[in-house]
C-alpha cells in the first residue's frame, strides 16, 4: 500500500473540486494595458498536478517554473501577450509585449495565486526585486523564498516568448547579472 501512496496522493488531487479563479494581467510596457484573465478548474487543476510532484524544494523550483510558462500560455489565449517575445526588442511596437515590468508583475501574480491556493509547499512569494547594471539598466523580476533554508531565488520570464518556461536563479547571481544560456 505504502508504494501507491504517491498515486493515490495524486489521484485524489485530480478529484478535487476547483474554482475558476480570475486575476489581472498587464502587458504592452510598464502595465499601459490591464486585463482580467480567469483560468478554468481544469487548467487550476493541471498547474496543481504539476506543482504537487514536487518532492523537494529544489524540484518546486523546477515545478515553477514551467507553471509560469503554462500560466502565460492560458493568458495568452485571452489576451494579446501570445505575440510577447523575449527581451523588449524583438516585440517593441506590438500590442501584448511585456517589458520586465510586466513580466515580474505578472509572475508574482501567477505565484501568489499558487501560495494562496496553498500549492507552493517549500517557498513563499516575496516582492519583486530589481538589479541596477551599467548605471541605467534596471530590470526586474518575481521573488521568492525557500522556507527551510531562507535561500532567496528569482523567477525571471522576461528573457523568453510567451509561454516558455521561465528560469529560476539564486537571488545573488541574478544579482551579479545572471542571463540564461
Amino acid at each position: 500500500m505504502a508504494t501507491h501512496f504517491p498515486l493515490l496522493l495524486l489521484l485524489g488531487l485530480s478529484c478535487a473540486a476547483l474554482a475558476t479563479e480570475e486575476i489581472p494581467i498587464c502587458y504592452n510596457y510598464s502595465c499601459a494595458a490591464i486585463e482580467m484573465v480567469e483560468f478554468d478548474a481544469a487548467q487550476m487543476n493541471e498547474i496543481r498536478l504539476l506543482l504537487a510532484m514536487s518532492a523537494d524544494a529544489e524540484a518546486e523550483r523546477g515545478a515553477i517554473a514551467r507553471v509560469v510558462g503554462q500560466f502565460e500560455t492560458y493568458t495568452g489565449m485571452q489576451t494579446p501577450t501570445w505575440a510577447d517575445k523575449g527581451g523588449n526588442l524583438a516585440d517593441d511596437g506590438e500590442e501584448g509585449r511585456m517589458d520586465c515590468h510586466d513580466e515580474s508583475g505578472n509572475t508574482t501574480t501567477y505565484l501568489s495565486l499558487l501560495e494562496r491556493n496553498g500549492w507552493l509547499r517549500f517557498h513563499r512569494v516575496l516582492d519583486p526585486v530589481y538589479r541596477i547594471q551599467q548605471l541605467v539598466y534596471q530590470h526586474w523580476a518575481a521573488h521568492i523564498v525557500e522556507i527551510d533554508s531562507i535561500r532567496e531565488f528569482v523567477v525571471d520570464s522576461w528573457f523568453f516568448d510567451n509561454g516558455h518556461p521561465a528560469v529560476v536563479f539564486p537571488l545573488d547571481e541574478w544579482l551579479n547579472g545572471a542571463w540564461p544560456e
